[in-house]
């Protein structure tokens, strides 16, 4: 049976678990919660991208992504950071919801699951 793959694991989570060809990752959020919406969201993204390197794929591969947003009158600011994003031609299936997060101080959280190559 093949083994679980746990990536930055803490005593309460991992950021990723990788499985039968798949990246699951936790919520990622920003390092600094000072910057706005379209700055927070580049700084998931830039996480995102390290970890599912770290997992030997990328943002092309995404299955699914769930994005949760403190205000969603910031959507527009959080999708120009989305769109410089996006692997071109692979948008992956999104959900984008608003919720109240962990710290006040966040203004984005986005949750990936991705394919391995």
């Amino acid at each position: 049976m093949q083994e679980i793959e746990r990536v930055n694991v803490e005593k309460r989570l991992s950021d990723m678990a990788v499985y039968n060809g798949v990246a699951y990752l936790a919520g990622q959020v920003p390092d600094d919660a000072r910057l706005d919406m379209e700055g927070q969201t580049a700084q998931v993204l830039a996480t995102i991208d390290r970890l599912l390197a770290t997992a030997g794929t990328d943002k092309s591969r995404i299955l699914m992504a769930q994005i949760f947003v403190a205000n969603m009158k910031e959507f527009d600011a959080m999708n120009r950071a989305w769109d410089a994003w996006v692997a071109p031609g692979n948008a992956p299936p999104r959900a984008t919801v608003e919720a109240r997060l962990a710290n006040p101080d966040y203004k984005v959280e986005i949750v990936v699951t991705a394919a391995l190559r």
